[in-house]
């Protein structure tokens, strides 16, 4: 079988067009603060954040507030675990942030660009150039080799990737001498890391994962969970995930809790212990 070469015979092009008026104003980075070398703090910018949004589902009687009155915000560069009880809300806030689903109320902000001022067409745009997902049930088609399920977000928007960047994302994820087989005949933790190389080899502003390790053992979870760790360190890629795991949890940089909808603490610099303490308070 002749090799899979992503970079070559790309399609056509589209560009995402927004209006200037979804451009945020200035000063809206976030509030916490890091010393640089010279000693002088900055502030870190925001890949995404939330303003007051509120997600409901149903009307009257029948209607159940997913996410109530929720600000929160996922700083550049940093690996985010948003967690919480079943029916918390987590993989709605991940929902609405990656602008799969549209809030009811408040604001959704990927960069520079509110989402709710965009066409049904921008925002397809938008999460196919600005957004990576990862995702419990891996998502890949499983007549493509992973060499062309890893390829397949950039080809369907008529990018050709760069050479150089996709070699180094196959390193990552340790896969070079299974890039030939189709999902079936790859691990489970094969397939997810297939998944995370496709959320990365596009450089997204960020990346969404929801439950990435639910379906692998805990030596595929922790290779998964090392290679998001990574992706962060060594190529600055911002990745908020939703999990249940205080052992995933405790690989990220923060912890932000969610409870009857609501945000209710928020955890830096996290261990898998102080995790499980701070969910029991929550009865999960």
């Amino acid at each position: 079988m002749q090799a899979f070469r992503p970079w070559e015979n790309p399609l056509s092009s589209g560009t995402l067009e927004i209006s200037p008026v979804a451009v945020g104003p200035p000063g809206w980075e976030v509030s916490t603060m890091s010393a640089g070398e010279s000693g002088v703090q900055t502030r870190a910018r925001a890949a995404s954040r939330a303003v007051g949004i509120s997600r409901v589902y149903g009307t009257g009687d029948t209607s159940v507030t997913a996410l109530d009155d929720v600000s929160v915000e996922f700083e550049e560069g940093r690996f985010t675990a948003v967690m919480g009880p079943s029916g918390s809300g987590k993989s709605t806030l991940l929902h609405c942030m990656a602008g799969l689903d549209r809030v009811t109320a408040g604001e959704v902000w990927i960069g520079d660009v509110e989402l709710g001022r965009l066409s049904d067409r921008q925002l397809t745009i938008l999460r196919r150039e600005q957004v990576g997902f990862v995702f419990q049930a891996y998502n890949l088609l499983p007549t493509l080799t992973a060499a062309e399920n890893i390829a397949l977000p950039l080809r369907i928007a008529g990018r050709r990737p760069d050479r150089a960047w996709y070699d180094r994302v196959v390193g990552a994820v340790g896969l070079r001498g299974r890039l030939e087989h189709r999902p079936s005949e790859l691990s489970g933790g094969e397939q997810q890391r297939v998944a995370g190389a496709r959320a990365l080899v596009a450089k997204p502003t960020i990346i969404f994962a929801d439950e990435p390790t639910g379906n692998l053992d805990s030596v595929a979870g922790a290779e998964m969970l090392g290679f998001m760790r990574r992706s962060v360190d060594e190529f600055g890629q911002t990745i908020v995930m939703v999990t249940h795991d205080p052992n995933a949890a405790g690989h990220a940089d923060r912890v932000v809790f969610l409870a009857d909808g609501r945000v209710v603490d928020d955890m830096a610099e996290p261990t898998a212990e102080l995790v499980l303490d701070r969910m029991k308070r929550f009865g999960d």
